[in-house]
């Protein structure tokens, strides 16, 4: 008898009622929150403070009726006296923290109101969604590579965005991360402690590409679904969501697939009104975008630009390629983190994207966090930045979107949120590397610095070729006494990377905190002459400068990154490297920045 995936062992799916009544958990707004206080946004746990965490509880059991600052006060402190505001401040930090700005309402003079829609339900001896991994499809000859690695990324979206999934799809970084270093499929869902593992392969025929899927059950290494599609090459758009469509029916229906099922054709399907040259042209945005993902995901330098260069012709192609207009914005801000295109351009070039896209938070809310990061770094409008993420919290852990999510907290100097966001991250993606450097380089800001330090070699070990855990590797190295094999990591991701500027500032500063002015004024000159040819940050150059005794220079430097919206400016402000200037005046104006926008929000409650 056919038997549903979620029936198999190791698998078992409920959302009846068990154990206790009482204890009760809820859905809201993309989180969960269960009875034990345990709270996720999609796989990713958000740690909150257990006086936030309580109030949650609180607005939540009594969602849709006020709660009185009275009943919210005597529930999270008892008798205990505690100070006028004491409910103002853990009620807007929670809102913060959770981005739910317009979820919580303040009714005047009454209290709170919990206005989203919440879910209920009794939670004990029910076990989550058993945990899948899509690992990158291998391709045949005369099959592009990246195509596989597409359609992998592609159907693991389709799954996880499914109105009712029937898995939890398991992070994408860290699966590649694993892949890139040689792990087969079976090995990937071992690490990931994966209930089961999709794989398969895409193969060319004369007119048509040929995939054959299936999906692994990772204990015992048995196949439990199987599927052989084929599909036009003019029609390669449409295979990833019928790959996730088939899966989806498979998992909630149960056609526990022991023997591969029978080979079914992808029907080609346009718009009536479609003409063949409108076809024609939709094909190959298609294609222009797929080939693009992978170029600017390179952190070359040019091989960055010609990404998005294909990016901006395939969405003139197909103006209603959403896709690509996502991947052009998460492209810009990547190009701003690393200094390969002025802040100005990169403004310019996000709303270019975006503005055509009619209801965004619905159709493109991939698209928030980095119009959320352009309201803040480049507009200074801190208000119009915190509606932007609170429409996009509830998307899940994306690498792009928690990039920006724990950029955005750090520049703001919340330095506890993002060390919360980045480990909550980390538990869902235990191998992405960038999570790791980032993690390091937040507890540098915060300073921790016997933390940023073991996070930092950690991610060095893990992930040594990484840009990132050599780049902030570097920098909290150097800070702390390892200059040498600061400057020497600094120097091999320079030439790795060439033209990555950000490498260039972190061995000059290495090289300065370790009693060679010299060498480090040579390598700060090749800074000034990139930056008469084109866009050079400066975030990082203050620092150097103080190590040469030039605080005057340095504040002269930082002053110019404020001025040119340099996206590093706000956590340049609260970096450690820096404490000899804050005493200076002209560092508090420059610090005075950040503090007149916190106060754009309500009453500074942000």
């Amino acid at each position: 008898m056919n038997q549903p995936l979620r029936d198999l062992p190791g698998s078992e799916i409920s959302m009846e009622p068990a154990g206790d009544p009482g204890e009760r958990g809820f859905l809201f707004a993309g989180f969960r929150l269960e009875p034990d206080g345990t709270l996720l946004r999609g796989e990713v746990q958000v740690h909150l403070p257990p006086k936030e965490l309580a109030a949650l509880r609180l607005l939540l059991v009594h969602a849709g009726k006020i709660v009185t600052p009275l009943q919210m006060r005597e529930a999270l402190w008892g008798p205990v006296h505690v100070s006028a505001d004491s409910v103002t401040k853990c009620v807007s930090s929670l809102r913060t923290r959770l981005q739910l700005e317009d979820c919580i309402q303040t009714i005047y003079k009454r209290g709170y109101k919990f206005t989203a829609k919440v879910v209920s339900r009794a939670v004990s001896t029910s076990v989550p969604l058993a945990r899948l991994v899509v690992s990158p499809f291998a391709t045949g000859q005369g099959v592009p590579e990246y195509l596989g690695s597409i359609l992998a990324e592609e159907t693991a979206a389709g799954l996880t965005q499914s109105r009712h999934p029937a898995v939890s799809v398991l992070a994408q970084d860290s699966v590649f991360s694993l892949a890139q270093r040689g792990l087969m499929a079976h090995e990937i869902g071992t690490a990931l402690k994966a209930d089961f593992v999709l794989t398969g392969t895409l193969r060319a025929l004369p007119s048509h590409f040929r995939l054959g899927a299936e999906m692994i059950r990772v204990e015992d290494g048995v196949q439990v679904w199987a599927e052989d599609v084929l599909v036009d090459r003019t029609r390669i758009a449409g295979l990833e969501m019928e790959l996730a469509t088939r899966l989806n029916f498979r998992l909630h229906t149960g056609i526990a697939a022991s023997q591969p099922a029978a080979e079914a054709h992808i029907p080609a399907i346009a718009a009536a009104a479609e003409t063949e040259d409108q076809s024609r042209k939709r094909r190959e945005a298609f294609e222009i975008f797929q080939s693009a993902r992978q170029e600017w995901r390179s952190l070359q330098r040019h091989q960055m630009q010609e990404g998005l260069e294909h990016l901006v012709r395939a969405i003139e192609l197909d103006p209603s390629l959403t896709g690509a207009r996502v991947d052009l914005v998460n492209l810009c801000i990547a190009h701003a983190f690393y200094g390969f295109m002025a802040p100005e351009e990169v403004s310019r070039m996000v709303r270019w994207a975006v503005t055509p896209i009619a209801d965004i938070s619905g159709r493109a809310a991939a698209v928030l966090p980095g119009m959320g990061w352009i309201s803040f770094h480049f507009d200074r409008d801190l208000p119009a930045a915190l509606r932007a993420f609170s429409l996009s919290a509830r998307l899940p852990h994306d690498p792009w979107i928690t990039r920006v999510r724990a950029h955005f907290a750090l520049s703001r100097h919340r330095f506890v949120e993002a060390i919360d966001l980045l480990q909550g991250a980390l538990a869902a993606d235990p191998y992405s590397p960038w999570l790791h450097s980032r993690l390091a380089w937040a507890e540098h800001l915060a300073g921790e610095a016997r933390l940023s330090v073991e996070s930092a070699l950690r991610a060095l070990k893990q992930f040594p070729d990484e840009t990132g855990s050599a780049f902030y590797g570097s920098l909290i190295l150097a800070f702390n006494g390892e200059t040498k094999r600061a400057a020497e990591l600094a120097r091999q991701l320079e030439t790795r990377i060439p033209y990555f500027d950000l490498a260039l500032a972190a061995q000059a500063y290495a090289l300065a905190r370790g009693g060679r002015p010299d060498q480090a004024r040579a390598v700060l000159e090749q800074l000034e002459w990139r930056a008469r040819e084109r866009f050079v940050v400066t975030g990082f150059n203050p620092a150097i400068y103080l190590e040469l005794g030039q605080p005057d220079e340095a504040l002269k430097v930082l002053r110019g990154s404020m001025e040119s919206r340099c996206p590093w400016f706000f956590e340049a402000l609260a970096d450690p490297r820096l404490e000899p200037l804050r005493g200076r005046p002209e560092f508090q104006q420059l610090c005075a920045v950040l503090e007149t926008m916190e106060l754009q929000t309500e009453g500074g409650a942000f």
